[in-house]
């Protein structure tokens, strides 16, 4: 039996607001393999951005697992957690989270550098030269376009080849053609380095380069089905308590 990638059981988060407990997650459970891309969609409030950050260990359940290839993440120590991201998570945030004194190239050798990786320097220019940015190496974020800053974050974030990248709204502060064309590199570098990736996103057309589209309402996994060439054929679904 091949053991899921990213495994969430029952996962449940409760935050106090106004005297009572607000459910933010109830109950949810989702398989994702190794190598595949699921893009989670939903309105705001849905609960897509609690649920990146429980997979990243970021946050901690009320109820339930996060398993990471059959091992428990959620009941780590914050320094045994901090590794495990260093070595095995990849991160793509929306506002590109780029250190500003930092040239494109430092900003993809750091976490490499902080990982001892003695083939930091080719790897670094190994992936300026795959997001096609081999000639901007040594500009500095201030001098990127937005698109540009976002390929240096996917490169940063691939560079340690992560077994998971997690990514909430790669393309939210991107123009319609800009975000298209991270969104397919995300894609080639995902199929390259065989990653995981699962995508937090609003936009349903952002799906269409995934594997599967998971849609969460109010808490919960409305529906969750298989991307194949365009068209969605049904995976699993379960049904919210009215």
């Amino acid at each position: 039996m091949t053991i899921p990638r990213l495994e969430i059981r029952r996962l449940t988060h409760r935050l106090p607001s106004g005297g009572r407990l607000l459910t933010i997650l109830d109950a949810i459970d989702l398989s994702i393999g190794a190598g595949e891309s699921v893009a989670i969609l939903g309105p705001s409030g849905s609960g897509k951005s609690t649920l990146l950050a429980l997979m990243a260990g970021l946050d901690r359940p009320t109820e339930g697992e996060v398993l990471l290839d059959g091992e428990p993440i959620h009941n780590l120590s914050e320094d045994r957690l901090a590794i495990l991201r260093r070595r095995n998570v990849g991160f793509v945030f929306q506002n590109f989270q780029l250190l500003t004194n930092q040239t494109a190239r430092e900003n993809i050798l750091l976490p490499l550098e902080l990982a001892s990786d003695e083939a930091a320097g080719t790897r670094a220019d190994e992936l300026l030269d795959q997001v096609g940015l081999a000639d901007r190496g040594h500009h500095y974020p201030v001098q990127l376009s937005g698109g540009e800053q976002q390929r240096v974050a996917l490169a940063r974030a691939f560079a340690t080849r992560p077994r998971i990248l997690l990514a909430d709204e790669p393309t939210g502060n991107l123009d319609g053609a800009t975000g298209e064309r991270v969104l397919e590199l995300l894609a080639d570098l995902q199929r390259q380095e065989g990653t995981t990736v699962v995508l937090v996103t609003h936009d349903a057309s952002v799906a269409e380069l995934t594997d599967r589209a998971v849609h969460l309402r109010d808490g919960r996994v409305e529906r969750d089905e298989v991307v194949a060439g365009g068209d969605r054929v049904g995976y699993q679904r379960q049904v919210v308590a009215g």
